[in-house]
Order: structure tokens, then C-alpha cells, then sequence
């Protein structure tokens, strides 16, 4: 109360700045007959100046200007592209995890090639963010999402957690194994999902969040395998889902790219290190598009 009063008296002495101020609710003010004086977070409007009833009016504004947040969030981020991987096995000595069928030709290369239009790639980020290194130009990108990665075979070949080996003589084994099959498939796909938190360093020409620009990140990711099936169509035995261990790690380290202008830009990822634990070397890439807010 007694800074109010003070601030009265020096009303009625100080020189008056005239300003603009908008119509409030508080307030009905003209700038022609309005004298206003601010004192930090207070201001003083004296109303009426040239009438007999002028009135004073202090207002204490305590909002401060909110600082822009040096972390945005963008949710629902979707990748939509195609797997495929680099085949560097060493198929004479893969060992006991690739069956062959007597009287047929060894597994090779050629029976792991992939049906490229098929073998799909999507992604779903629960969220992504950015947070501001220097000014927005440079950022240090992070998120959390799911990795679906399906790979469809050209050849019959089956992928099983253990059991009955085929053409074996009715072995049994507790390792996984991979053999040809005896029959046609229509659909024989290898899917593999993980869920992945992914790491960049983000560059943007854009001069704030969410304004067009073009950007670029490069990283890495980690991912922790949770599902691996092998999904397969047949006229002989009809829709087969066979979901086990197929001796795929367990986790897996990509390096990761983006480029583009929002909301759709490219992405690629590729693995240095095989997905399988022995046996198999297979080192997975995808390429996409994705679709983003920045």
C-alpha cells in the first residue's frame, strides 16, 4: 500500500510520457486525453486529463515475457520405406544352422535374396525432440519409436527355433536352423521389430521451429529386438505364422540419416554388424520417406 501512495504523489510531479496503449477491459484509454507513466511492472494511467473528473488508475502488470523453450516436441513421426541388407556369409562354413536337403543344391546366396518391392520398412516414433545447441541452426535430435522390418524371401526357405531337422534322418536339435522347404510359397517373409531410440546431430537453415527450411541429421541408433517371425502362404498348408528364436541379437546398433525440407524429407539407416548371432552374416539397411513437423 505504501509503494502505491508514493507512486501516487509522483504522479501529480513527474513529467508525463504519452503512449499508445490498447482498449482493455480494465481500461477505456485514449491516447488524446490519457497520460500514462510505467515504473517497472507498474503503470500508472490517468484518465481524462481535461476534465474536471479526471481519474488515476494503477495497474500492476506482473507477467513477465515467457522465454521460448530451447526443446520442441514433435509426436506420431512415420516412416514409410524398404529393407533389404548386404549379404557377407560365408556359406561354406556356416555350420550346422543351414540344413541342406539331400539330393538338392546346397543353401547359397542366392536362396537369402530378397523380393525388393516387398520388403518393407516402417517406422512409428512415439516422439521426437529437438533440443536448440546453437540458436536453431544446430540441435541435438532424439526420440523413442518402433523399427518393422520385413524381409521377403525369393526362395522356400523356412526359419525354425528348434525341433525335427528335415532330411536329416528325423535329427533332433535345440538350435535354431534354417532349411528348404518342400513346398511353393506365395508369401515367406522374415519380420523383425525392434523398439529403437535414436541419437542425431541435426543442422536446419530454418530460423524457427516448424518454419520451412531444409535440414540434415546424421547419428545413431540402439535397438532391442522384441518380436522375429517367420510368416509364410502356401496352397498346401494355408497361412503359417511361426514365431521363435532365430538366433537374431538381441540388440542392434545402425547408423541413421536424414535429409530434406519439412514435413517430408529421406531417411536411411544401415547396420555394421550382422542381425544374426552365427551362422548368417546379414547386415540390414533401409531407405524411406519421412513424414515430420520439422
Amino acid at each position: 500500500m505504501k509503494r502505491i501512495y508514493l507512486l501516487a504523489v509522483l504522479c501529480s510531479f513527474a513529467s508525463v510520457s504519452y503512449a499508445q496503449m490498447p482498449k482493455t477491459k480494465d481500461t477505456a484509454y485514449n491516447p488524446k486525453f490519457n497520460d500514462t507513466m510505467r515504473f517497472g511492472n507498474v503503470m500508472i494511467i490517468k484518465k481524462n486529463k481535461r476534465a474536471k473528473n479526471d481519474t488515476t488508475t494503477i495497474i500492476a502488470d506482473s507477467v513477465t515475457p515467457k522465454k521460448n523453450s530451447r526443446v520442441s516436441t514433435n509426436y506420431g513421426v512415420v516412416d514409410i520405406g524398404f529393407s533389404n541388407f548386404d549379404d557377407r556369409t560365408n556359406y561354406a562354413a556356416a555350420g550346422s544352422y543351414l540344413v541342406n536337403r539331400p539330393g538338392f543344391p546346397p543353401l547359397g546366396e542366392a536362396d537369402l535374396k530378397l523380393r525388393g518391392g516387398k520388403s518393407i520398412n516402417i517406422n512409428v516414433w512415439f516422439f521426437m525432440q529437438k533440443l536448440q545447441l546453437v540458436k536453431n541452426h544446430v540441435n541435438l535430435k532424439y526420440g523413442l519409436g518402433v523399427e518393422l522390418n520385413n524381409y521377403h524371401f525369393r526362395s522356400p526357405i523356412s526359419f525354425r527355433e528348434n525341433g525335427l531337422i528335415p532330411y536329416s534322418g528325423g535329427m533332433q536339435t535345440n538350435a535354431p536352423f534354417v532349411f528348404r522347404d518342400s513346398v511353393t510359397f506365395s508369401k515367406n517373409k522374415l519380420a523383425a521389430d525392434y523398439l529403437t531410440i535414436p541419437l542425431m546431430l541435426n543442422f536446419t537453415t530454418a530460423k524457427q521451429t516448424g518454419k520451412p527450411g531444409f535440414g540434415a541429421s546424421i547419428g545413431v541408433s540402439g535397438g532391442y529386438l522384441y518380436s522375429q517371425r517367420n510368416k509364410q502362404e502356401s496352397n498346401e498348408r494355408g497361412k503359417q505364422k511361426n514365431r521363435g528364436d532365430y538366433d537374431l541379437h538381441r540388440f542392434k546398433f545402425s547408423y541413421i540419416a536424414e535429409v530434406g525440407i519439412s514435413p517430408v524429407r529421406l531417411y536411411a539407416t544401415y547396420t555394421p554388424n550382422s542381425i544374426f548371432e552365427k551362422g548368417l552374416d546379414i547386415r540390414p539397411f533401409s531407405i524411406g520417406f519421412r513424414f515430420s513437423n520439422w
